[in-house]
């Protein structure tokens, strides 16, 4: 029988199925990347929060009579360094390392999509990256002494600020050729975007050149806003920059369904 001559409640009942199948097979992924991070959620917390936390300390010490402004600079900057160094640096070498270890070749085997998969991963970036978001934010204010404005806009910049840069890592992690480059790549990757371009600096004191590099990173974007919604709340300026963020979270999923085999090549 053709779809069109199908009857409505039973294409209802497909739809219905097939979004069941959908949400069960997420859930298994999700519990899967959950049980990982369960398993190693203090070392996780450690890294996530040991650098951002470093660098925010070093600037504390060595910032003469910083300006309001400038104190709200370094905290986004360094909420948004540990993203990077556990959404992009992090999560890309581990999933570089499941792909050279060969766990894809059993994913691949099962009647699973792709896209859940993806999706299971991005949730556990998230995951990796949110407590430690939340920890320096707190450390941040007691540390400089200031209180940041939490507009209600706040939860769904941090959401893609975290998505846009963790769909980076994940795009190295399944590109990877070899564990070895993705690892140098990765180090190399989380300096020149976290020192290199508007996440501690704004893009003023930058080069032009820099500038110019710093419009395709999801960092700048990231930064701009964050720095933005802690100070004045929600402005259209935010709202571009969450656009571009969401853009970027959405191509990021699409290179990686379309783009990246499940297998390593032989």
């Amino acid at each position: 029988m053709s779809q069109t001559a199908m009857p409505l409640h039973a294409r209802q009942t497909q739809v219905k199925r097939g979004i069941g199948r959908w949400w069960t097979e997420f859930m298994i992924l999700f519990r899967i990347q959950f049980a990982i991070i369960r398993d190693s959620w203090i070392w996780v917390l450690i890294m996530a929060t040991m650098f951002p936390l470093t660098t925010i300390m070093f600037m504390r010490f060595f910032t003469v009579n910083p300006t309001h402004d400038t104190i709200i600079q370094i905290i986004a900057g360094n909420l948004i360094f540990g993203v990077i160094v556990m959404g992009m640096n992090g999560l890309g070498q581990d999933i570089s390392w499941q792909k050279h270890q060969n766990h894809f070749t059993f994913y691949a085997s099962l009647p699973i999509s792709k896209l859940n998969f993806v999706l299971a991963n991005m949730i556990r970036g998230l995951m990796n990256t949110l407590p430690s978001f939340l920890i320096l934010g707190g450390l941040g204010q007691l540390i400089y002494g200031v209180e940041l404005h939490l507009s209600p806009g706040l939860p769904l910049v941090i959401l893609l600020c975290l998505s846009s840069i963790v769909g980076i890592g994940i795009i190295l992690g399944f590109w990877s050729p070899n564990h070895q480059l993705t690892n140098m790549l990765c180090q190399a990757l989380m300096m020149l975007v976290t020192f290199l371009s508007p996440v501690m600096v704004t893009a003023d004191q930058l080069p032009q050149i820099l500038q110019w590099f710093s419009y395709a990173l999801p960092t700048t974007y990231a930064a701009d806003a964050m720095r933005l919604v802690l100070t004045v709340g929600w402005t259209d300026r935010v709202m571009i920059d969450c656009l571009v963020m969401l853009v970027i979270s959405i191509i990021s999923l699409f290179v990686v369904n379309r783009l990246v085999s499940w297998r390593v090549s032989p």
